[in-house]
């Protein structure tokens, strides 16, 4: 294989998707909307949304208008361009308590950013952790992560106050408290407060990872919706509606750390992904959009737990937030069968973390989703 692994993203594998079964598409051609095409022309109705990456539609007019004259006007340069300056107080606008910003071109990157400013910040090295973070060493603990790495962090489970208390009450001062704001639910509000009180306490940084949650449950993500403000906050995916670009940004104060460390990338101000954000933080400013993923999504979360109930055999319960919800079924085989039964019946769902609605769904679409996982489910439970 000329890609090792087949692709380079590894959610996108067909064994990510599919598990051990054969019959699901594994390469695609282009997309719409909330439709893809494989390689062989056929359709599907898209749930995944490119991992979360798409919030608007594949190929919105408005991105494609925005990022075709930014093609059109040369890409990249020597300088910085205009348009990060303009990018970033829109953000500083739209994002609480973020006063400077930086521009990555991943979530894995800019997370990482934040914790090398925090670092930089505090004089600190430990962090403390409770989410997925993106594949870098500082927060793995694969194969070829060096050990003495994976012992300055420490993971604690999602909405664990005591576990929260317990790991910033340990003898080595703590750099950064990492969190996913949203893990297979909401977040208690008390976790949230609790995680910024320890933070001010301690010295620590505390950061919010809303690579999934910004743009999706409210403009400014968990921390608007919650009304919890971290010192840095991490936005990607949405941000771009599918062009590479992340931020990393917050209190003006700490932020400031990253003049005293490098933190530099050459494409982090190509202009076509700066372009892209421009436009979709103009389609998310009047709120409608906010409004239409909480209301689709609530149809399809509402729908997936009726599915959870009626299909008993072959689903246990439903994870997630409306915006970002998938189905749990009773064991991975099953699993696996209604993901590709699904597709070999036009519709591409994610039977683990997460699905995630889009502008481009309508409730007719989402209607016509929900009948046919009902039917590979009532399919499924005549054969257990």
């Amino acid at each position: 294989m000329t890609i090792p692994n087949f692709t380079s993203t590894g959610s996108k594998r067909p064994e990510a998707l599919f598990g051990d079964l054969t019959g699901g598409p594994q390469t695609m051609i282009r997309s719409e909307g909330c439709r893809l095409w494989d390689h062989d022309g056929n359709q599907y109705i898209d749930m995944i949304m490119a991992l979360g990456a798409v919030a608007l539609g594949y190929a919105d007019p408005r991105v494609v208008a925005a990022t075709t004259n930014a093609v059109s006007a040369g890409t990249v340069g020597s300088l910085p361009p205009t348009l990060e300056l303009a990018v970033a107080e829109r953000l500083a606008a739209a994002i609480p308590g973020a006063e400077s910003v930086r521009f990555f071109k991943s979530g894995a990157e800019a997370v990482a950013a934040a914790v090398r400013i925090a670092r930089v910040y505090t004089g600190r090295e430990r962090v403390i952790t409770c989410g997925y973070h993106g594949w870098l060493d500082w927060c793995q603990s694969e194969p070829g992560v060096p050990h003495p790495v994976t012992q300055l962090r420490t993971e604690i489970p999602f909405n664990d106050i005591a576990a929260l208390n317990r790991a910033v009450g340990d003898d080595e001062p703590v750099a950064a408290i990492v969190l996913e704001p949203v893990v297979d639910g909401p977040p208690d509000v008390e976790w949230l407060d609790t995680a910024r009180r320890l933070a001010e306490g301690s010295g620590a940084v505390l950061v919010f990872d809303e690579i999934k949650t910004a743009f999706r449950i409210a403009t400014g993500g968990a921390a608007e919706r919650f009304g919890v403000v971290p010192h840095l906050m991490v936005v990607g995916k949405g941000l771009g509606n599918g062009f590479p670009i992340a931020a990393t940004c917050g209190s003006k104060d700490v932020m400031d750390a990253a003049t005293k460390t490098w933190i530099s990338s050459t494409l982090a101000t190509e202009f076509v992904s700066l372009a892209a954000a421009l436009a979709v933080l103009d389609v998310f400013g009047d709120g409608k959009t906010v409004e239409h993923l909480n209301v689709i999504g609530s149809q399809f979360m509402h729908g997936l737990d009726k599915l959870a109930r009626d299909h008993p055999k072959v689903f246990q319960a439903v994870r997630g937030i409306p915006q970002m919800c998938y189905l749990q079924c009773t064991d991975s085989s099953v699993s696996q069968s209604v993901a590709v039964g699904a597709a070999r019946r036009g519709v591409l769902v994610k039977l683990s973390a997460y699905n995630f609605v889009s502008l481009a769904h309508s409730d007719h679409v989402i209607e016509g989703v929900l009948q046919q996982i009902d039917q590979v489910a009532t399919e499924l439970e005549a054969t257990c």
